[in-house]
């Protein structure tokens, strides 16, 4: 029997809107990310769930001020799964 707590969940899908987010953009940008979020922080896309500054500061490092509109894509990803 599987017992799947409610944040393991909230992970597994905070990173699928990440990485559908980017990956709608382009392979390059999701690889781009994921590169830089490794050399900055030593992390992965999934550790972004306890740490979102540094997607965000990793976002704006690459995009400037148009991070924005990756991170409201992002938001409105979560808001489909929440149905």
């Amino acid at each position: 029997m599987f017992i799947v707590l409610e944040s393991e969940v909230q992970r597994g899908l905070t990173t699928l809107a990440i990485e559908k987010t980017l990956l709608d953009i382009g392979k390059p940008a999701y690889e781009k990310v994921s590169n830089m979020l490794y050399k900055n922080y030593h992390c992965y896309i999934p550790d972004c769930y306890e740490h979102p500054e540094y997607l965000n500061e990793t976002l704006k490092k690459i995009y400037g001020n148009s991070y924005r509109v990756i991170v409201e894509s992002i938001h409105k990803q979560l808001e489909e799964f929440a149905y």
